[in-house]
This record gives C-alpha cells, sequence and structure tokens, in this order.
C-alpha cells in the first residue's frame, strides 16, 4: 500500500451516510473533477448527484431494502470482492475506483482521484489514491467513535466535520488523517516558529522524551468440522506509536521484524507522517498467491511522528494455522439440547492467556431451567434468563492442549420480549463464541525490535515495545446444523 503523501492525489468526493436515515455528510471537490477530467480523458466518468451515487452504492453492498435477490453482475464468484473497492454502474458507465466499506451502520465512502487513463483499468497497487482514501475514512471514522458516549456526543462530531476537513483535506488533499489534531489546532494559539511546522502537527514537545511502540494482532475465524466447507482465519495487525520528542521536526525509524517462521505481512497501509517505504512493502499484498520469495522484513517505517498516539500501519497476514482449532455439534433430543464441545491449542501458541473463555449462546429458547454437564477443564458459569452458558478456560491450557465440554440443555417457555433472538440461528444452527488475549505474542511472530529504533532528536528518550494478540469474530459452529459460509479474504 502506499504511504500518504500531502502532495499526492487529492479526493473528488466524500461521503459519510447512515444506513437508515441516508447522507449524513460530505463534500466534493470541483478543482479535483477538473483534474480529473484531464487525466481520465475519454475514460472519464462524471461524479454523480449524491441520490444516484447514494442508490448505486446501496446497491453494490447489497442494502436496498427491495434488492434481496440474486443479479449475476453484482453476485457471481467472478465478482467477489477482496478490497472493499467498487465500481458503480450510473447511468450505463462505470465510476470506479469507489472507497467504500461498513462501520458502526455508518458507510463511509470516497472516490479517489486517478491521475492516469482508465481503460485499460490500471492495477490498484499504482492508484496511490486509494491508500489515501482508506486513511482518510479511517481518520472520520476514529475521530467519530473514539470516546463518543451517545448520540448527541457524535451529532456534535458530524457538525464539526465541515471546519475540521477544510484543514485536514484542503481542495481534496490530505494533509492528515487525524481529525482530532485539527479539532485541537481551532484552539491552539499560534506561536511564530524559527522552522516551518507541517500542517498535520499542532505543537510541540517538552518534557523527557520517550518511545512506545504498541504490536495488536486481532484473529478472526470461522470454523465448521465439515467436508466441503473450509475453515477460515485471518490476522489483522495494528501498530500503535507514542512518540514524546522534543524539537519541531523530529525524526524516528522503527523496523518491525519476523522470526525466521514468521508469517509475511501483507496489505500494509501507513500513516501520511511515513517519508518513505520500501518497495517490496508496497507491493505485499493478500489477493497474490503466498510463496517463499514473498518479502518478510525488516519491514522499516521512517517517519516524523505527531504529538498524539497514532496508528503507524496496519497489515494482514495469512498465517498457517488458527490459534485454537474446535468443533461444535449441537442436536436436539426431545425437549432439551445435547452439546459436545472439544479445543485444541496449536502447539505452536503460546500458553499463558491473559483470559480465554467460549460464550455459548443459545437463541431463540426460552430460559434455561436445567443443566448437567461434564467438562475437563474450566469452569462454567450458567447465565440462565439469558439463554448463555460461558465456560471459563483461564489462563493456561492443559498439558494435553486440549479440552472438552459436553452436557444437556433444558429450556422452560420462550418469552418474546426477554429472551435473546437471532435471524441466523434457528433451529439447530449455532454457534460458540471465543474470547482470549495473550500478552507479549503476536501470531505471525511480528515485533518491533526497541533496540534497532532510531531516533533523531534531543535526548536520549526512553524506548519501550509491547505486543498483544486478541480474539475477533472467533466462531465455532454447530457441524450438526446449516452454517453462514464466509470466504478468507472477506473476514475483514
Amino acid at each position: 500500500m502506499r504511504n500518504f503523501d500531502p502532495c499526492g492525489p487529492p479526493f473528488r468526493k466524500w461521503n459519510l451516510e447512515e444506513e437508515s436515515t441516508g447522507v449524513a455528510g460530505y463534500r466534493r471537490y470541483p478543482t479535483v473533477e477538473k483534474r480529473a477530467r484531464v487525466f481520465n480523458g475519454a475514460s472519464y466518468v462524471p461524479v454523480p448527484e449524491d441520490g444516484p451515487f447514494l442508490k448505486a452504492l446501496l446497491f453494490e453492498l447489497r442494502l436496498l431494502d427491495d434488492d434481496k435477490d440474486f443479479v449475476e453482475s453484482r453476485d457471481s464468484c467472478s465478482r467477489i470482492n477482496k478490497t472493499s473497492i467498487y465500481g458503480l454502474l450510473i447511468g450505463g458507465e462505470e465510476l470506479w475506483p469507489v472507497v467504500a466499506f461498513l462501520k458502526n451502520d455508518m458507510i463511509y465512502a470516497c472516490v479517489p482521484l486517478v491521475e492516469q487513463t482508465l481503460s485499460p483499468r490500471p492495477p490498484l497497487i499504482s492508484v496511490s489514491g486509494v491508500s489515501q482514501g482508506f486513511e482518510f475514512l479511517f481518520g472520520i471514522q476514529d475521530f467519530l467513535y473514539s470516546g463518543q458516549k451517545n448520540d448527541s456526543e457524535l451529532n456534535t462530531k458530524l457538525s464539526q466535520l465541515p471546519d475540521l476537513l477544510l484543514q485536514a483535506c484542503p481542495f481534496g488533499t490530505l494533509l492528515d488523517a487525524n481529525l482530532q489534531n485539527s479539532l485541537d489546532n481551532t484552539n491552539f494559539a499560534s506561536v511564530t516558529q524559527p522552522q516551518k511546522q507541517p500542517a498535520w502537527k499542532t505543537g510541540t514537545y517538552k518534557g523527557k522524551p520517550q518511545v512506545s511502540i504498541s504490536v495488536t494482532e486481532q484473529v478472526k475465524s470461522m470454523q465448521y468440522d465439515k467436508q466441503g466447507i473450509a475453515d477460515t482465519w485471518q490476522v489483522v495487525g495494528t501498530v500503535t506509536c507514542k512518540c514524546d520528542l522534543e524539537g519541531i521536526m523530529p525524526n524516528v525509524t522503527i523496523s518491525l521484524s519476523l522470526p525466521t517462521n514468521g508469517s509475511p505481512l501483507q496489505d500494509i497501509l501507513v500513516h501520511p507522517c511515513v517519508t518513505s517505504l520500501d518497495s517490496a512493502i508496497l507491493t505485499s499484498s493478500s489477493i497474490d498467491a503466498m510463496d517463499d520469495s514473498a518479502f518478510s522484513g525488516p519491514y522499516k517505517f521512517p517517519f516524523t511522528p505527531p504529538l498524539e498516539s497514532f496508528n503507524l500501519c496496519y497489515y494482514t497476514s495469512q498465517v498457517p494455522v488458527p490459534p485454537i482449532l474446535g468443533f461444535y455439534q449441537m442436536k436436539e433430543e426431545e425437549v432439551q439440547l445435547r452439546i459436545t464441545i472439544n479445543l485444541k491449542l496449536h502447539e505452536s501458541v503460546k500458553n499463558n492467556f491473559e483470559f480465554c473463555e467460549a460464550h455459548i449462546p443459545f437463541y431463540n429458547r426460552g430460559p434455561i431451567t436445567h443443566l448437567e454437564y461434564k467438562t475437563s477443564f474450566g469452569q462454567l458459569e450458567v447465565f440462565r434468563e439469558k439463554s448463555l452458558l460461558i465456560w471459563i478456560i483461564g489462563q493456561k491450557f492443559p498439558k494435553s492442549m486440549e479440552i472438552s465440554l459436553s452436557g444437556t440443555v433444558t429450556f422452560g417457555a420462550k418469552s418474546h420480549e426477554k429472551q435473546p433472538f437471532d435471524p441466523i440461528c434457528i433451529g439447530e444452527t449455532a454457534y460458540l463464541k471465543l474470547h482470549f488475549r495473550i500478552l507479549d505474542y503476536t501470531l505471525t511472530g511480528c515485533y518491533a525490535d526497541q533496540h534497532s529504533v532510531q531516533v533523531f532528536a534531543s535526548g536520549k528518550p526512553k524506548i519501550s515495545a509491547h505486543r498483544k494478540l486478541i480474539s475477533s469474530d472467533y466462531y465455532i459452529w454447530n457441524s450438526k446444523a446449516p452454517a453462514p459460509v464466509t470466504y478468507g479474504s472477506l473476514l475483514l
């Protein structure tokens, strides 16, 4: 992925839409639209008005209320979207590329400028505006939901967006994806500096120098224990930095390293303050098949840090196995359910959890009235009114690395007002969800070597590095019933 060069290609349009109520905010950039007409030539497609644009986007995302049928041009296997980048069919022409994703009931979308002809369609890696689009939309998302407690605060932040974007993205050119910096800058007293300050940096730091680096990996999985249906899993990593360094333009270089058997990092997306990247980092993509020639680091990121904590980069990785393999069987026997669960920790995974537990919900049923069970390890908590079992595994798996739970569950009469409902978990379709966290460990093996951190600033900073692995959407489905199927590339 390309870094976010403040002088790079700008955006033609950005949109923020609430899934239920329509457009929550948008901005067009007519000067960029003129540049698009020049660059794209005969392949130029104008950005339509908001109504047609929103309708085409909702159609592509399958969010129209009256659109439930299969549409070959959108839903065929050849059109599986792996990148959250779409082509919108509007008035017989295709508007491409459109960066869009759904998060917290909001649709975030923008149309980056492509500084070349669109026919034939250029490879994504050559369109640097796409990576800027993702960082721009992630920045808006972080601003709206960071510390947001209620709808009133969300509405306040939405009302602040137009003014903030004048500073963060003037004339469609991204200067700073951290909108909180722009908000703080509105009340920052300007002080004459002997050296020109970057547009995305709101002040200078005074105090004890220190650099903190945190590598966090989230592992997602969908496991079925069925022939013909492949289990899927994926790792998404975030590297967060906080640099308290004196001076207007301190320079820092951080290296991410992998062990010999580590899984290469892919789809790397970096913060705008990164000044340069190795070409091997730019071309590492999860769309391409993995082979022995894949770049495995070290991954170096030179940058001039902002004052606040920021996400230096994001990445994905195709690890060979999920950390915990399991199967779940649930079957109805007259008035009760019989469940059997087996979990196995892979031998390569660090057996030292901050916590580990399995949540076993029973949707569309009454409260639990009777439970008989046998477990080889851990404790079982029963939440009768919520129709929920929580298997507390604890901080370690036993030496065998394998644990099991079996039993029967009986339910009372269902109350539609109190009992949990789920439109997917009908009949015997059910799942268990794993929640765990492992400190000082990553599944890829990725770590920030604090001894290789280079800092060009006054004073000798204290450098600290941390890492952790946490579960996210880690599901094991009942193998005795139908279950929704996903693709590994669609877990993001």
